[in-house]
């Protein structure tokens, strides 16, 4: 149990900078289904809570020290609303793990003015959704793909 518990940490901490790599990373560690799912889910679903909780303190006591304010109208900031408008919270959610980053996503959805629960419930559902979704890909499909590659 504690060998499977070692190899599920460094999947957990992959997933919560890019969501694919907790599936490859567990296949490739050689954990179990069930196990990767739930180090995958856990690693993105912990960036989504810190980002939500401490995202007006982060923005206010870190990025104000950096630099100077950038423009309302920057290039990044007018793509953040368009795909805001086009998809809202729930298009967020769902385009977090195929798209933007654990933490692109959470902090989209945070500086939206979202409230907090429903922010993690729709990223917790998406990030159960992927995860199946991926790591089942992965695992059934992973020696098919590596043989053609290699």
């Amino acid at each position: 149990m504690w060998e499977e518990i070692l190899k599920a940490i460094p999947v957990f901490f992959a997933s919560m900078l890019k969501f694919i790599f907790g599936p490859a990373g567990g296949y490739a560690a050689g954990l179990h289904l069930a196990t990767t799912i739930i180090a995958t889910v856990a690693g993105m679903m912990t960036v989504v809570v810190v980002i939500t909780y401490s995202g007006t303190w982060f923005r206010e006591r870190v990025l104000s020290r950096f630099g100077k304010r950038a423009s309302k109208f920057s290039p990044g900031n007018k793509r953040f609303v368009q795909i805001w408008k086009k998809y809202g919270l729930i298009g967020v959610a769902l385009l977090t793990p195929i798209i933007l980053t654990p933490i692109g996503g959470s902090l989209l959805a945070a500086s939206s003015g979202s409230p907090k629960d429903k922010i993690i419930f729709f990223m917790l559902i998406s990030a159960s959704l992927w995860s199946v979704v991926f790591s089942v890909l992965v695992y059934f499909f992973g020696n098919e793909v590596v043989a053609r590659f290699f």
